[in-house]
């Protein structure tokens, strides 16, 4: 008889975590995997699935489904939360996820360079929260995945007709975000990973500039147009900064991306994602798999989770 599983994955999407599941059952942890999209739960029943609850939720998952569980997900971790599971980026992560105003607040707020950015509700307020801003920008989502509900306009006169038109992006939560579009050096940006809090590793992502969705993984890769993907080092202040923002955001996993403005050699982070699947061939890009790394972390939250019930 198999040992019940202590840990639970709460997941989405059907490919990305294939590679973690593979590790785990090599290493002979049992686990629970639970798809999120086929889940519903009882308000009385107090008993978690697991004692550890990994969050493993896409906000990606609005393009693949109309009836997502984003926000769902967020009521369901309180409750296991209040029943005593370990959720690990759990809701305070999932705050910082849901939401690239609070990633930019939250970045500002340690003192680290952003895009000049800008936050309305509502779509006619778009051209006067553009007013100061240098052009080109973008528009984007506050919730968004994949390069999702990113759109580039290059004066205010295209973006006040794309208004007018009503064909501007539209976030889920209604909150879009004005910001300056930064021309990178070298069509460049960088993703660094971090867990608990440290510094894994960074990659470079090339592309030609045509796109903004710069997922790794391998399932992101089918039919986008081509990305470059390098390990990278980054030097000792940039590792401090991630691992910084990392920790602020609660989450315990995550990766953070940032690019280089040709303009001024500045260094500025735009995105926090809660989400980490890893690059694709890891062994051929990194010399080493980072999800064996991952699971020595999950196995000593486990250990911390079964010391907590036996004291």
């Amino acid at each position: 008889m198999r040992p019940e599983p202590r840990l639970a994955v709460v997941y989405e999407h059907p490919e990305w975590f294939k590679p973690l599941f593979a590790v785990l059952e090599r290493r002979g942890i049992p686990y629970l995997p639970l798809r999120i999209d086929e889940h519903h739960f009882d308000l009385g029943e107090r008993a978690p699935p697991a004692p550890v609850i990994f969050s493993r939720v896409a906000m990606s998952s609005f393009l693949r489904q109309g009836q997502h569980a984003i926000f769902y997900a967020q009521s369901l971790y309180a409750h296991w939360a209040q029943a005593g599971a370990r959720i690990i980026n759990g809701n305070p992560a999932l705050a910082v996820d849901t939401s690239k105003a609070r990633q930019m607040s939250l970045i500002n707020a340690l003192g680290y360079a952003t895009p000049a950015t800008r936050v309305v509700h509502r779509r006619e307020d778009l051209p006067r929260a553009a007013r100061g801003l240098r052009f080109p920008l973008v528009v984007k989502v506050n919730i968004g995945g994949s390069g999702a509900g990113v759109v580039r306009y290059d004066s205010l006169e295209q973006l006040t007709q794309a208004v007018a038109e009503g064909t501007t992006p539209e976030s889920i939560d209604s909150v879009l975000l004005v910001q300056e579009f930064i021309p990178t050096r070298d069509r460049r940006v960088v993703r660094a990973e971090t867990l608990d809090g440290r510094f894994l590793y960074a990659i470079s992502l090339t592309t030609d500039g045509g796109s903004f969705d710069l997922c790794p993984a391998d399932a992101c890769m089918v039919g986008k147009p081509a990305i470059t993907i390098t390990r990278t080092d980054l030097d000792a202040d940039t590792v401090r900064a991630v691992e910084a923002i990392s920790r602020a955001a609660h989450m315990e996993l995550c990766g953070i991306e940032f690019m280089i403005d040709e303009r001024d050699g500045s260094r500025r982070f735009y995105d926090i994602n809660g989400l980490s699947n890893f690059v694709a061939r890891p062994l051929e890009v990194l010399g080493w798999d980072p999800h064996e790394q991952l699971v020595d972390y999950l196995e000593k939250v486990l250990a911390t989770a079964r010391h907590g019930e036996a004291a």
